[in-house]
């Protein structure tokens, strides 16, 4: 009878039909048991595994543990954090688009944290405030002084994270600046995803700072808002400043968009919730109100 040890890991990376496990230090090469296809399962990088190591190198994935969480694109489980980066300048910061990404997240019990780039070209100090005000942490970071990269440093530490911004913010440059060991492969993928739609976009976790970072080639908000879709009666849960002033409108129904005695509305006007997030949370409201039910389903 073939030896074998049951260890407990994490998917770290998928190609060519072979699942690469860390555990206990280790990565395994490993094939998924036929029986995923069969009950529908199909593994992604950050799953937590139940893994059989056969005395003679064999591997395989035998189970595949409850996720917190997934995202469609990037294909990717279990996240704890996304860093969210937006240049301050060139070009200019687009808070609606911010705002969209922070719903994803939390829709999916993710961590945001918004990173202002390029903070050597403009003033960040309002728009770091914005989000502050609503418990979400916010840095700017310049390449020029290095300026919020310790604090970004410290947040990745035990967590699982992942990066995302459009072409031109920065991201890069930052993801250079905290891993400068892999800043050639990081700068190629980037690139080149920037020019054409058969890149690779093939997603890995790196072990950093006592957690995991993701390589998500290419994610921007336009995966977000392809695959990311939140339905219209959860939306106000993706928008946690509004948290506190549930059940206290005039109306149980209130949708939090211009009825009268709304208590959200009336932490607007005072300054308590930032008006930018609410004229976002509007326009995300009028984008979902008319889809289908089946159209959510990707």
């Amino acid at each position: 009878m073939k030896k074998s040890n049951t260890v407990n890991g994490i998917i770290t990376k998928i190609s060519g039909g072979f699942y690469y496990a860390e555990a206990a230090d280790t990565t395994y090469e490993c094939k998924a048991r036929g029986v995923f296809r069969k009950l529908g399962i199909t593994p992604q990088v950050g799953d937590f595994v139940t893994l059989t190591v056969f005395e003679e190198g064999y591997c395989s994935v035998d189970s595949v543990k409850e996720r917190k969480n997934s995202l469609v694109r990037p294909a990717l489980a279990n996240l704890d954090r996304l860093f969210i980066v937006s240049s301050v300048k060139e070009p200019d910061c687009n808070l609606y688009l911010i705002d969209k990404m922070t719903a994803a997240a939390f829709s999916k019990e993710i961590e945001p944290i918004i990173i202002f780039s390029k903070s050597d070209l403009a003033d960040t100090s309002a728009l770091v405030e914005i989000y502050r005000k609503v418990n979400i942490k916010a840095f700017d970071f310049s390449i020029k002084d290095m300026q919020g990269l310790d604090e970004i440093k410290a947040l990745l530490k035990d967590k699982t994270s992942a990066f995302c911004g459009n072409s031109g913010v920065g991201k890069s440059t930052l993801l250079n600046a905290l891993f400068p060991e892999l800043c050639l492969e990081t700068g190629e993928i980037s690139d080149k995803l920037g020019r054409g739609r058969h890149t690779t976009r093939t997603v890995e976790l790196f072990k950093k700072y006592g957690g995991y970072v993701a390589d998500t080639p290419g994610f921007s908000t336009l995966d977000i808002e392809r695959f990311e879709l939140i339905r219209k009666d959860e939306l106000k849960f993706a928008f946690p400043e509004f948290d506190p002033y549930f059940g206290k409108c005039r109306f149980n129904s209130c949708n939090h968009l211009c009825e009268k005695g709304c208590a959200v509305l009336q932490a607007v006007e005072e300054g308590i919730i930032p008006a930018s997030r609410h004229q976002s949370y509007l326009k995300m409201y009028d984008e979902v109100k008319d889809i289908k039910e089946w159209q959510l389903k990707i």
